[in-house]
Protein backbone atom coordinates (compact mmCIF):
# COMPACT_ATOMS: atom_id res chain seq x y z
CA UNK A 1 0.00 0.00 0.00
CA UNK A 2 1.19 3.43 -0.93
CA UNK A 3 0.97 6.17 1.70
CA UNK A 4 3.06 9.16 3.06
CA UNK A 5 5.08 10.80 1.47
CA UNK A 6 5.76 8.97 -1.49
CA UNK A 7 2.21 9.19 -2.28
CA UNK A 8 1.97 12.73 -1.72
CA UNK A 9 4.79 13.35 -4.16
CA UNK A 10 3.01 11.01 -6.96
CA UNK A 11 0.08 12.62 -6.73
CA UNK A 12 1.98 15.68 -7.12
CA UNK A 13 3.55 14.92 -9.95
CA UNK A 14 0.72 13.23 -11.67
CA UNK A 15 -0.72 16.50 -11.53
CA UNK A 16 2.72 18.08 -12.90
CA UNK A 17 2.16 15.90 -15.74
CA UNK A 18 -1.81 16.40 -16.07
CA UNK A 19 0.16 20.44 -16.01
CA UNK A 20 2.24 19.19 -18.69
CA UNK A 21 -0.65 18.59 -21.32
CA UNK A 22 -1.80 22.01 -20.52
CA UNK A 23 1.59 23.56 -21.51
CA UNK A 24 2.14 21.58 -24.68
CA UNK A 25 -1.50 22.36 -25.88
CA UNK A 26 -0.99 25.78 -25.26
CA UNK A 27 2.23 25.76 -27.56
CA UNK A 28 0.13 23.83 -30.37
CA UNK A 29 -2.33 26.03 -29.85
CA UNK A 30 0.60 29.13 -30.22
CA UNK A 31 2.14 27.26 -33.71
CA UNK A 32 -1.59 26.89 -34.86
CA UNK A 33 -1.70 30.67 -35.14
CA UNK A 34 1.25 30.50 -36.96
CA UNK A 35 0.49 27.78 -39.35
CA UNK A 36 3.67 25.87 -38.70
CA UNK A 37 1.81 22.49 -38.52
CA UNK A 38 5.22 20.71 -38.13
CA UNK A 39 5.63 22.15 -34.81
CA UNK A 40 1.50 22.40 -33.83
CA UNK A 41 1.44 18.09 -34.75
CA UNK A 42 4.48 17.77 -32.32
CA UNK A 43 3.48 19.31 -29.67
CA UNK A 44 -0.23 17.74 -29.84
CA UNK A 45 1.71 14.89 -29.80
CA UNK A 46 3.85 15.37 -26.58
CA UNK A 47 0.52 16.48 -24.85
CA UNK A 48 -1.18 13.28 -25.25
CA UNK A 49 1.61 11.56 -24.19
CA UNK A 50 1.64 13.90 -20.87
CA UNK A 51 -1.67 12.49 -20.53
CA UNK A 52 -0.36 8.97 -20.98
CA UNK A 53 1.96 10.11 -18.31
CA UNK A 54 -0.37 11.23 -15.75
CA UNK A 55 -2.13 8.59 -16.01
CA UNK A 56 0.10 5.82 -15.80
CA UNK A 57 0.63 7.27 -12.48
CA UNK A 58 -2.67 7.32 -11.51
CA UNK A 59 -3.31 3.74 -12.35
CA UNK A 60 -0.32 2.65 -10.73
CA UNK A 61 -1.57 4.95 -7.33
CA UNK A 62 -4.84 3.00 -7.59
CA UNK A 63 -2.56 -0.67 -7.74
CA UNK A 64 -1.28 0.37 -4.93
CA UNK A 65 -4.15 1.03 -3.24
CA UNK A 66 -3.07 5.00 -2.82
CA UNK A 67 -5.34 8.09 -2.32
CA UNK A 68 -5.49 9.35 -5.67
CA UNK A 69 -5.62 13.71 -5.24
CA UNK A 70 -6.77 15.51 -8.46
CA UNK A 71 -5.98 18.89 -7.58
CA UNK A 72 -6.45 22.06 -9.71
CA UNK A 73 -4.39 22.86 -12.63
CA UNK A 74 -2.38 25.98 -13.20
CA UNK A 75 -3.00 27.72 -16.44
CA UNK A 76 -0.21 27.52 -18.44
CA UNK A 77 1.30 30.67 -20.70
CA UNK A 78 -1.05 31.30 -23.27
CA UNK A 79 0.63 34.25 -25.32
CA UNK A 80 4.19 33.60 -26.84
CA UNK A 81 6.62 36.05 -28.38
CA UNK A 82 8.33 33.86 -30.19
CA UNK A 83 8.63 30.10 -31.08
CA UNK A 84 12.15 29.60 -28.81
CA UNK A 85 10.13 31.37 -25.98
CA UNK A 86 7.72 28.05 -26.64
CA UNK A 87 10.35 25.54 -26.96
CA UNK A 88 12.87 27.22 -23.96
CA UNK A 89 9.49 27.08 -21.72
CA UNK A 90 8.80 23.69 -22.64
CA UNK A 91 12.37 22.37 -21.97
CA UNK A 92 12.45 24.18 -18.75
CA UNK A 93 9.55 22.13 -17.93
CA UNK A 94 10.64 18.97 -18.91
CA UNK A 95 14.31 19.83 -17.07
CA UNK A 96 11.73 20.60 -13.70
CA UNK A 97 10.04 16.96 -14.27
CA UNK A 98 12.93 15.18 -14.68
CA UNK A 99 14.26 16.89 -10.99
CA UNK A 100 11.04 16.10 -9.63
CA UNK A 101 11.02 12.40 -10.77
CA UNK A 102 14.38 11.73 -9.04
CA UNK A 103 13.21 13.56 -6.34
CA UNK A 104 10.76 10.80 -5.63
CA UNK A 105 13.65 7.99 -6.63
CA UNK A 106 15.68 9.47 -3.69
CA UNK A 107 12.49 9.05 -1.76
CA UNK A 108 11.17 5.77 -2.28
CA UNK A 109 15.17 4.40 -1.59
CA UNK A 110 15.02 6.04 1.60
CA UNK A 111 11.92 4.45 2.82
CA UNK A 112 12.98 1.14 0.96
CA UNK A 113 9.58 1.62 -1.36
CA UNK A 114 11.31 -0.42 -4.19
CA UNK A 115 8.17 -1.20 -6.15
CA UNK A 116 7.63 2.38 -6.81
CA UNK A 117 11.36 3.09 -7.60
CA UNK A 118 10.98 0.33 -10.00
CA UNK A 119 7.75 2.05 -11.72
CA UNK A 120 9.86 5.15 -11.61
CA UNK A 121 12.66 3.82 -13.65
CA UNK A 122 10.37 4.19 -16.84
CA UNK A 123 10.10 7.54 -16.17
CA UNK A 124 13.69 8.55 -15.71
CA UNK A 125 14.27 7.12 -19.47
CA UNK A 126 10.97 8.41 -20.99
CA UNK A 127 12.26 11.93 -19.24
CA UNK A 128 15.94 11.69 -20.40
CA UNK A 129 14.16 11.56 -24.26
CA UNK A 130 12.00 14.33 -23.20
CA UNK A 131 14.57 16.18 -22.59
CA UNK A 132 16.86 15.86 -25.12
CA UNK A 133 14.06 16.38 -27.94
CA UNK A 134 13.08 19.77 -26.25
CA UNK A 135 16.74 20.73 -26.75
CA UNK A 136 17.59 19.97 -29.81
CA UNK A 137 14.45 21.81 -31.10
CA UNK A 138 15.67 24.71 -28.88
CA UNK A 139 19.36 24.57 -30.51
CA UNK A 140 18.04 24.11 -33.68
CA UNK A 141 15.71 27.19 -33.44
CA UNK A 142 18.19 29.20 -32.27
CA UNK A 143 20.73 28.23 -35.29
CA UNK A 144 18.16 29.78 -37.51
CA UNK A 145 17.54 32.48 -35.47
CA UNK A 146 15.04 34.87 -37.89
CA UNK A 147 16.05 32.68 -40.73
CA UNK A 148 12.56 31.84 -42.28
CA UNK A 149 13.48 29.45 -44.65
CA UNK A 150 15.32 27.37 -42.34
CA UNK A 151 11.89 27.77 -39.42
CA UNK A 152 10.17 26.24 -42.40
CA UNK A 153 12.30 23.46 -43.06
CA UNK A 154 12.69 22.51 -39.32
CA UNK A 155 8.81 23.07 -38.55
CA UNK A 156 8.65 19.93 -41.62
CA UNK A 157 11.37 17.90 -39.67
CA UNK A 158 9.83 18.20 -36.64
CA UNK A 159 6.14 17.26 -37.68
CA UNK A 160 7.46 13.66 -37.79
CA UNK A 161 8.95 13.38 -34.22
CA UNK A 162 7.49 11.34 -31.96
CA UNK A 163 5.56 9.45 -35.20
CA UNK A 164 5.53 5.56 -35.32
CA UNK A 165 7.97 4.57 -38.22
CA UNK A 166 5.76 3.42 -41.71
CA UNK A 167 6.47 -1.01 -41.93
CA UNK A 168 7.54 -1.81 -44.83
CA UNK A 169 5.11 -4.27 -46.47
Amino acid sequence: MLKGKVLEMLNEQMNREFFSWYLYLSAATYFNTLDLEGFEQWTRRQATEETTHAMKIYNYMLERNGEVVLSKIPAPTQKWNSPIEVIEAVYQHECELTGRINDIVRLTREVSDYTTEVFLHWFITEQREEEAMASRVLQKLKMIGNDMGGLLMLDAQVATVGQAPESAT
